[in-house]
């Protein structure tokens, strides 16, 4: 069974690099697959697998239809998706694969998010270690078990595998979807109503390289307004529900937003330095 890397760049060649980095430190994939979105064509270091880069340009971040271009960019029989900012444990896509080549899902590792300043050049996995911070919500089980996660929204896209003809059938990210928010949670509510289940493997992980944050994620603030009421309209409820109460708090959008999301006003540049995460907080 060959395996596919599939990342996406946009403006982060540090963090792609150290993605790349750590795949060779362990059992290789047989190819990885970048979706250079904002046109990054600088040569890449010697690696011991091939990278294939698909110029994809388009503007703002079509995560939906970026992914499903570097699905269709590999043969491959399975699938690893990792964000660009993810750094993957030695055992990672070992692990994974293994995992999907026993179990028809899509199937998480675990993340452990870094601090400001937690990585650079010359990186050892164990200071990731140390010094990743899990997800809060998302307990996963012991090394080696693969367990089903407690529902579906608690898929996350930044650290994933699964099988091509599974990913195929599923019909891939839905590309309505435009931009950044809920692309991910539509395509696990549709994965578990066709009955592919959504998988936690323990042991691998993933380490997730710090950048710039916002909470709530003002600099995408149309792309999720849009992005949930498209997710509202196909699975009649919400997502992203904490995010739309902190726009609701600001005057960005009615307080009454679950009958409708009516929009007031954009934020304001004094707002989005007011939500901009300091660098100790890794989510």
């Amino acid at each position: 069974m060959s395996t596919a890397i599939i990342t996406l760049n946009k403006g982060r060649r540090p963090h792609l690099i150290r993605l790349l980095e750590g795949l060779g430190r362990g059992v290789p994939p047989d190819a990885a697959i970048v979706v250079e979105i904002g046109g990054d064509d600088a040569p890449l270091p010697a690696l011991p697998f091939p990278v294939e880069r698909v110029p994809f340009p388009r503007d703002g971040l079509p995560l939906a239809a970026a992914r499903n271009a570097g699905r269709r960019a590999t043969t491959a029989d399975t699938l690893i998706f990792l964000d660009v900012d993810c750094i993957p444990s030695a055992g990672l896509v070992a692990g994974l694969s293994r995992a999907a080549a026993e179990h028809d899902g899509l199937i998480c590792c675990a993340i452990g998010y870094l601090p400001a300043g937690a990585v650079g050049d010359g990186w050892h996995e164990a200071d990731l270690e140390r010094l990743g911070h899990p997800h809060p919500v998302r307990a996963f089980p012991p090394p080696g078990v693969v367990a089903p996660a407690p529902q579906p929204g608690l898929f996350w896209s930044l650290a994933f595998a699964v099988r091509a003809a599974t990913y195929d059938r599923l019909g891939g990210f839905d590309e309505d979807f435009s931009g950044y928010g809920a692309e991910d949670t539509d395509l696990a509510f549709r994965a578990d109503a066709a009955g592919v289940p959504i998988l936690f493997l323990g042991g691998p992980k993933a380490y997730h390289q710090h950048h710039p944050g916002f909470d709530p994620p003002l600099q995408h603030f149309r792309d999720i307004v849009a992005n949930a009421g498209r997710f509202h309209a196909r699975h009649g409820f919400w997502p992203m529900d904490g995010w739309l109460d902190g726009f609701a708090r600001l005057g960005l959008i009615a307080a009454d937003w679950r009958a409708g999301i009516v929009i007031h006003r954009d934020p304001t540049p004094d707002e989005m330095a007011a939500a901009r995460l300091p660098g100790d907080r890794p989510f």
